[in-house]
């Protein structure tokens, strides 16, 4: 099994989110970062003014550019990824789409993996068609058939999700990174966070995150983020600016907020996720579990290469299809059946009614989401609280054993 430490991946030490007092700070500075919600920023003459206008990731000409607390957020996350730089977003699709659109142009190519969260494959399947933007579709657990689908000269984007949202299938990193120096790779961390995976250390090019999720950490602020190559980040954030998607400072302060308990929650989360793995594939009503710290997940052995845990949801299929999904999450008392992850509340989602409710049974099917099958992300309650209402739902009437 694959074993959580998370202080492994880490490159700060001390709170994350936030550079350690130097002795020479007064004492009397705050420890809290400053919230700056200012739209607008003075200049004292036309030049300085000019030369604002210019700048990129400027934090201090207009909000849509940038603002000072956003910017801390991101400088927060480029340093956790081992990145030079970062951006942030108003969500997670929105950096994905920024980092898309900036890249490419009618008659690129693109190559990414059919297992995706919904809004990602959406993107990919509907969207970049409708610009000239051609995608190819690859089974992002074969390493071989990410290289053997770029096209040299025409592929602008090579896209991978690892693990995968919700069935949490890896991508070899190694065998993206090996990619770069032509087209533009990009790894979407979010399920792992970097305390488990660094993408960059492996060859990659661009990191993204929802850091809605686990970076943020509390289900009170909605936000994206890219870190890698300053080059590429300034290219990124100059897309995203006309695209107006920028992020609210609001929630990039409590975004710096949840990074500096980052590795306190991924810890227990990854415990207790393993903890609930273990015992689902113990029971009968299950069919089967999908977590990377199993040794029956067929990536376990490349988990253990470039993870150092195996993150904090687990997702199972259930014996009896919908009907039995239905019975189980209503069943649940402790759980909240809501559509995100990585906060304190345990959550459950039901993909095929939920978020992946705009595919077809068939295009479902083709991603291994069935109508039985259930994502769990665990929350910051006792694990022991989180196991006895798994248990208790799957005890309970309705939820037939095999």
């Amino acid at each position: 099994m694959i074993t959580t430490n998370s202080s492994s991946h880490s490159t700060v030490s001390g709170r994350p989110g936030d550079r350690s007092p130097a002795p020479t700070r007064a004492v009397n500075e705050g420890l809290a970062p400053v919230l700056q919600p200012s739209t607008a920023y003075g200049a004292p003459t036309a030049n300085d003014a000019a030369r604002r206008a210019r700048r990129p990731r400027v934090t201090d000409f207009y909000g849509r550019y940038g603002n000072p607390t956003v910017q801390a957020f991101a400088d927060a996350v480029a340093e956790l990824e081992g990145a030079e730089a970062g951006t942030c977003f108003s969500s997670g699709m929105g950096a994905i789409s920024s980092v898309v659109l900036a890249l490419c142009s009618a008659g690129d190519h693109i190559v990414t993996q059919r297992q995706s969260f919904s809004g990602t494959r959406q993107l990919f399947g509907q969207v970049c068609p409708r610009f000239g933007i051609d995608v190819t579709f690859v089974d992002g657990t074969d390493p071989k058939a990410w290289a053997g689908a770029v096209e040299p000269g025409r592929t602008k984007v090579v896209f991978a999700e690892t693990p995968s949202n919700p069935t949490l299938e890896l991508v070899d990193l190694n065998a993206i990174g090996a990619l770069s120096g032509g087209p533009v790779t990009v790894v979407d961390s979010t399920m792992a966070t970097p305390l488990l995976q660094q993408p960059i250390r492996h060859g990659v090019d661009l990191v993204l995150h929802s850091a809605t999720k686990a970076l943020s950490g509390h289900n009170d602020a909605t936000l994206g983020v890219v870190v890698g190559d300053k080059t590429l980040i300034n290219e990124v954030w100059g897309y995203g600016i006309i695209q107006g998607c920028s992020a609210s400072p609001f929630d990039a302060w409590n975004g710096l907020r949840g990074l500096k308990t980052l590795s306190l929650r991924v810890n227990h989360q990854n415990e207790a996720a393993l903890t609930l793995a273990e015992l689902l594939e113990a029971r009968p009503e299950v069919e089967r579990v999908y977590h990377p710290g199993l040794e029956s997940h067929p990536e376990h052995e490349l988990a253990g290469r470039q993870m150092s845990g195996g993150g904090g949801s687990v997702t199972f299929d259930l014996v009896g299809g919908h009907e039995a999904a239905q019975t189980f999450v209503e069943a649940l008392d402790l759980a909240t059946l809501a559509p995100s992850l990585g906060g304190p509340d345990t959550l459950v989602n039901h993909p095929a009614s939920m978020t992946h409710a705009a595919m077809t049974p068939e295009q479902r099917a083709e991603v291994g989401i069935g109508d039985g099958q259930i994502r769990l992300s665990v929350g910051l309650e006792p694990t022991e609280e989180i196991v006895a209402d798994v248990q208790g739902a799957l005890d309970g009437p309705g939820v037939e054993p095999a």
